[in-house]
């Protein structure tokens, strides 16, 4: 099954992201199909090649909730953004 996700990028405490294409189980740093774009979450900028994008979930890749996210809000699809972290429960302390 193939995924489009994240590879971590940039220096220590200095992250960066590209977005790639590969097998749902492997390696984040090993092989992969192909590549859609980058990321940078300190500024906000980045970009997604749209086109690649849409090809790929039509052919049947999953987008991780973080990557879904990310191309809801860069428009390259529609629909509800994943609650990505989970909400705390709240402790009865008596």
């Amino acid at each position: 099954m193939l995924a489009i996700k994240f590879k971590r990028i940039g220096k220590k405490h200095q992250a960066s992201f590209r977005i790639i294409v590969a097998e749902k189980r492997s390696k984040v740093h090993g092989r992969f199909i192909d590549d859609l774009g980058w990321y940078n979450p300190t500024s906000g900028e980045g970009s997604v090649n749209s086109e690649r994008a849409n090809y790929w979930l039509k052919v049947g890749a999953k987008a991780t909730p973080t990557v879904h996210n990310l191309l809801v809000r860069k428009g390259v699809i529609k629909g509800p953004k994943i609650p990505v972290h989970k909400i705390a429960k709240k402790r009865n302390i008596e």
